[in-house]
């Protein structure tokens, strides 16, 4: 059913024309209006499935127009009259005909119609039915059914054809062999004549020994074959035989169960919601229905026609082929990929349904239906997400128990392959869609919406919440505290960010988020993130020293606006750290391919898109490497299996560096190699950058260049391969340790811009402004030309960027100059190195600016400068526990960049980044202001212990999420990694993974022993609803660890037994208990809590045990190595997934107070009771009923 059309205007008109002149049905009918409830009479014409309505008989233009396709028109009764008029008005009235049209689609309101006449109506009504294609659409819908089983049918007839026509053959070529045989037989037969008729003659004692001959000879021949027979049957072969038999018979069996499943939900739910959306008071539309199920009814076809024919080759045993069946099946298995791809959605629009009450009491009507056995719709959803693994797994068996020379062994094998390809594009899709459908989460979110979502390139990094800082004039910081309670209610934004932008909302009552009007979307390639306050900024210093040094700016400098900056809060510097570090990967990484571009843009026709196609290493499998389908933030395959040696080559190619590939490298290295090798390999490439490029890449760079120098620079024999060092100059940095000399840039962008001179001109101090004849440049000499002054104000107070081309370069040839010489050319990113290295530091010794402009090696080690600095800040800001725990490490890291700072050619903002990666690791962990439990532990130890009715349920509740939150944030992502947690050197392995469980366990028993300190019932029953406050006061700060601590030490058997307390509990207080055990149901693998956990912000404490489950079900599913030795990066990416999730909910802290009474009460260790004291005490309580 079409659900809108495009038309123009004309074509309405014309349409219209022809309605009015050869419509269906053409008259006066009064059309009921939905402001004021009031009948107008209209002129009406149908055309086809168009219904127009006119002012008048005479009108040429029509006043409106319904699409009738898909549409139902019935009869309604007169409406009631209100008030009382003249008796013949009323009879009239009640003799006009009343009928309504009802649309089709969602939020078209039905349109009434009446006429005068009863057969008028009637006419009206079927036209308006036959005008609605109802009847045609269902006959379509019917005969696409039947003509896609009926192609399915064709296509098995046409295999079975070809296949009986195969065996005719063999047969006739049998047939000619068997006549041959009879032939050779007779002729044998009639040499053998004359010898029988002389046997004829024989003795009869010879004829008795020769029959007691062959009777012998008989009998042992049945005993030697009967002992052939039995060592068969002893044999591994026939051993093996009858497993593989055993195992198709049990494959006929799941297939079976298989059908029988899609039969159930078919015709047990599609159908009848099918039917249920069609009716009067739909409860569900006829979209959800589709979204829903899927392809499910054309699967169960496809299983149907394949059931079929194993039946029929059971039938045939014990002559089992089953291979060709396989190749029938194999070409139809694609129709998985949909239902596999959007199965997670699916899903959703079932939870959403559900808030429906119709809905749910009619699908709690037809799972009661004895065929579901108790199963509920999501459970039959999901039995075809393990069908191809089941079959691969099947056909995995069946290989094992075939022999080599086994007829079917190359079919079979062949279908295993096929099946596993189909299962890895499938899991690829999944994991591409599932980004998707993050993207499309948040861009719902949004009222107003976001277009740059819908860009499929756009990679979800983080998002959390932030405090926006006001501003004044000038861009000054307003001075506010950072504990005022204003500012943190105003100022608090929803923050996103993603590979290419960055989204602020705010976030209203209701929970919608609203992008900010004035910077709400900022592209990151226009931003510059600025970490640390110049130190000469008065307002920078006051404004450091407010906020705890917990902010931080961004720099906006849009191309077609003025500039502006934004200033963020974070609640911790641990967090700062985080945001910091992802947004300045996002940046450099949009920057370093800009600056990239640049370079390979000059004197070579082969630029950087083109460049990564060309080079087959990264797209190409190989045997050291493996890919998959699905591309990463970069638009390059992602990474299946490799070696270490690719890992790294991948974690340093200067091209390119995807963010999701550096998070999963940094936290799962550990795996495969070791941190030594890592930061020798970044050594390696800032000494040596060139080594960093494939040499397939560096001969498409210097294609066009000098042969004699590119020859020097593929052989590593050219002297610029190594850095140049001068004498080390101090460590100490500053902005006065050199003279800063007044530079104007004009602004301009060069990303896009062709090869060409460069104007450079600089304005020096006045002491070297004159210059003589002699000394002016050459007509080729390159010059940067002078901004305006007010574009030169910004770029004096504007920040140091990256090693990138910014916009403000002006490319041009000057005087209409063609630049041909190559030592004249000056490439623009060349030219913005060395202007950005002189604005900082003036003119750095060891390196002059003919060797500069003349020379891409400068471009390329500040790229490889940049990339290691990027790398090595992303670790040392993220993953700081690996330098705290190897002191070796740590000092190896300060050697290098101790080493980067005395480069002579090093430029500021890389002078900068290098100083600030080496304060924050140099600094100890004074700047740590969180809590610990140890603290809390000692805090307590002097004071006295509270009790439980002295305090108050949302003190218990914010002091539980309190230590819950420390606990959990103090696990480091190592313990993550190898299952530690359930090897028997757990507690050494794994020791805050174990406290983490012991903690739940102590709190757990202490909510029960607290329930069976009190003796009479009504005090239980008061003890329970206040724990149960507590766990709902839980949720509500969304701490699902400590409300699933409360759940299950009341579903305890000493506590849930207590019949008689719970009856005296509130109707209210259960009714809220199984709401909370349902939000955190172990049911469907924690289903309900990870999609409780996705759509809250941070801070949060989700289970722990949730995610141990997964990284178990990862670990024992898949190996570290495949067979040939390479890593299985596919799992290292699905590890670091549920690491970044747990690493998202520990960075963000909860601010809320430490009350050493209340934590003092919940960690007092004398308050619990055993488990078997606990049931003793049960029992007393409450003692067993008699049998």
């Amino acid at each position: 059913m079409q659900k809108s059309v495009r038309y123009n205007e004309g074509h309405a008109l014309y349409l219209a024309f022809l309605a009015r002149k050869e419509g269906t049905k053409r008259g006066f009918l009064s059309k009921k209006t939905a402001e004021a409830s009031r009948w107008h009479e209209k002129w009406f014409a149908l055309y086809q499935n168009v219904l127009f309505y006119f002012e008048g008989e005479q009108s040429c233009r029509p006043a409106g127009m319904y699409l009738l396709e898909g549409c139902s028109c019935e009869r309604t009764p007169a409406p009631p009259r209100a008030g009382a008029g003249p008796g013949g008005v009323r009879d009239a009235l009640d003799k006009q005909y009343y009928f309504t049209v009802l649309f089709g689609h969602e939020g078209q309101k039905p349109l009434e119609l009446r006429c005068e006449e009863e057969q008028d109506g009637k006419e009206w009504m079927e036209a308006i039915h036959q005008a609605s294609y109802a009847d045609i659409l269902i006959e379509r819908e019917v005969l696409m059914q039947k003509y896609i089983h009926l192609v399915q049918i064709v296509e098995t007839e046409k295999i079975a054809a070809n296949q009986l026509r195969h065996q005719l053959e063999d047969q006739d070529t049998e047939i000619e062999r068997l006549k041959s045989e009879i032939v050779a037989l007779n002729k044998t037969k009639e040499r053998m004549r004359p010898y029988q008729s002389n046997q004829e003659d024989e003795d009869p004692d010879i004829k008795k020994i020769k029959k007691v001959q062959s009777f012998m000879r008989g009998w042992l021949c049945r005993r030697k074959w009967k002992t052939i027979v039995q060592d068969y049957i002893c044999s591994p072969h026939a051993e093996s035989m009858r497993k593989r038999n055993q195992i198709v018979f049990t494959m006929v069996e799941a297939e079976s169960e298989y059908v029988h499943q899609l039969y159930i939900l078919v015709n047990g739910f599609l159908r009848p919601l099918r039917m249920a959306a069609s009716s009067k008071k739909p409860p569900i539309s006829h979209d959800d229905v589709s979204s829903i199920f899927l392809n499910s009814e054309t699967i169960m076809f496809l299983h149907e026609i394949f059931h079929q024919g194993l039946k029929a080759r059971i039938a045939n045993w014990p002559t089992l082929i089953l291979a060709d069946l396989f190749d029938i099946l194999l070409p139809m298995l694609n129709i998985y990929q949909e239902f596999v791809r959007n199965h997670q959605y699916s899903l959703q629009v079932l939870a959403n349904c559900k808030q429906n009450r119709d809905f749910d009491k009619l699908l709690k009507q037809y799972e009661a239906n004895p065929a579901c056995e108790g199963r509920m719709l999501e459970t039959f959803l999901t039995y075809p997400m393990f069908q191809i693994p089941r079959y691969i797994i099947t056909l995995h068996e069946l290989l094992a128990h075939t022999p080599h020379e086994h007829v079917e062994r190359k079919s079979l094998e062949f279908a295993k392959s096929k099946l596993e390809e189909l299962s890895r594009v499938m899991h690829d899709e999944v994991s591409d869609t599932e980004n998707i459908r993050k993207n499309l989460a948040i861009e719902r979110m949004i009222v107003e919406g976001c277009d740059i979502l819908l860009d499929t390139s756009q990679t979800f990094i983080r998002q959390g919440s932030l405090i926006q800082v006001p501003s004044v004039e000038r861009g000054k910081l307003s001075k506010v505290r950072l504990g005022s309670l204003s500012l943190k209610k105003e100022g608090e934004r929803q923050c996103f960010l993603f590979t290419k932008h960055f989204l602020i909302c705010t976030r209203s009552s209701g929970g919608k988020l609203h992008l900010l009007k004035t910077g709400g979307v900022l592209s990151l390639i226009d931003c510059t993130l600025i970490e640390e306050p110049d130190a000469s900024d008065d307002d920078s210093k006051g404004s450091g020293q407010v906020f705890g040094h917990l902010d931080f700016k961004i720099v906006v400098e849009p191309p077609d606006a003025a500039s502006f900056t934004v200033v963020l809060l974070a609640p911790s510097r641990q967090e700062k750290a985080a945001w910091m570090s992802d947004i300045s990967q996002c940046v450099d990484n949009i920057r370093c391919n800009g600056l990239m571009t640049i370079v390979f843009e000059e004197n070579s026709k082969v630029t950087v898109p083109h460049m990564i196609k060309s080079d087959a290493r990264l797209h190409k499998d190989d045997t050291d490497i493996c890919f998959s389908k699905t591309l990463n933030s970069c638009k390059v395959p992602q990474i299946r299996y490799a070696s270490v040696e690719r890992l790294l080559e991948r974690l340093t190619d200067l091209r390119f560096l995807s963010i999701d590939f550096l998070n999963t490298f940094l936290h799962t290295y550990r795996i495969f190699t070791t941190a030594a090798v890592v930061l020798g390999k970044l050594s390696d490439i800032y000494k040596r950058p060139f080594t960093s490029i494939p040499v397939r890449s560096l001969e498409l760079f210097f294609a066009t260049s000098q042969n004699n120098r590119g020859e020097h620079l593929v052989d590593g024999k050219s002297p610029r391969l190594c850095r140049k060092f001068s004498s080390p100059p101090p460590l100490a940095v500053s902005r006065t340790s050199s003279p800063v000399r007044a530079r104007k840039l004009s602004l301009t962008s060069p990303l896009n811009s062709k090869i060409g001179a460069l104007d450079l001109t600089t304005s020096s101090s006045p002491t070297t402004t004159t210059q003589s004849p002699a000394a002016s440049p050459p007509p080729h000499t390159a010059v940067l030309e002078s901004a305006p002054a007010d574009r030169a104000g910004v770029e004096k107070l504007s920040p140091c960027r990256s090693p990138s081309t910014p916009r403000h370069l002006r490319y041009r040839q000057p005087g209409g100059q063609t630049a041909d010489n190559a030592h004249c050319s000056v490439s623009p990113a060349s030219a913005f190195a060395i202007a950005t290295a002189a604005a900082g530091h003036g003119s750095p010794p060891g390196f002059n600016n003919t060797e500069r402009t003349c020379d891409k090696e400068f471009i390329i080690r500040r790229t490889a400068t940049n990339r290691v600095l990027n790398v090595l800040r992303h670790w040392v800001s993220k993953h700081a526990q690996d330098f705290e725990l190897n002191n070796e490490l740590k000092m190896n890291v300060l050697n290098l960049l101790e080493e980067v700072l005395r480069d002579p050619d090093l430029l500021p903002q890389e002078r900068k980044a290098t100083a600030n990666i080496l304060r924050a690791l140099s600094q100890d962990d004074q700047d740590d202001i969180h809590l610990k439990l140890e603290d809390i532990i000692q805090m307590t130890d002097c004071m006295k212990a509270e009790c439980f009715q002295s305090l108050s349920a949302m003190e218990l509740a914010e002091q539980i999420t309190l230590l819950d939150h420390i606990i959990f944030r103090s696990i480091p992502y190592e313990e993550f990694l190898g299952q530690g947690w359930m090897k028997l050197d757990k507690n050494e392995r794994t020791p805050y993974i174990m406290k983490t469980s012991q903690h739940f366990n102590d709190m757990s028993n202490l909510v029960a022993s607290q329930i069976m300190n009190y003796a009479d019932v009504s005090s239980r029953a008061n003890a329970i609803e206040k724990w149960v406050a507590v766990a709902d006061i839980c949720r509500c700060l969304h701490n699902y660890n400590g409300v699933l601590e409360i759940t299950s030490a009341l579903n305890r058997s000493a506590i849930y037994r207590l019949k008689k307390t719970w009856a005296k509990v509130s109707k209210q207080t259960k009714a809220l208990m199984d709401k909370l055990q349902k939000t955190v149901s172990s049911e469907g693998r924690f289903k309900n809590l990870r999609e409780t956990l996705k759509n809250c912000n941070p801070p949060a404490v989700p289970y722990l045990g949730m995610y141990l489950t997964d990284l178990a079900f990862i670990e024992e599913g898949t190996p570290n190595f495949t067979e040939e030795g390479l890593v299985n990066f596919s799992k290292m990416r699905m590890i670091s997934h549920i690491i970044r999730e747990i690493r998202q909910f520990q960075q963000t802290s909860y601010r809320i107070d430490h009350q050493p009474k209340v934590t003092q009460y919940l960690l007092d260790k004398d308050l619990i009771i055993d488990e078997d004291t606990l049931y003793e005490l049960s029992l007393k309580i409450e003692p067993r009923l008699p049998a």
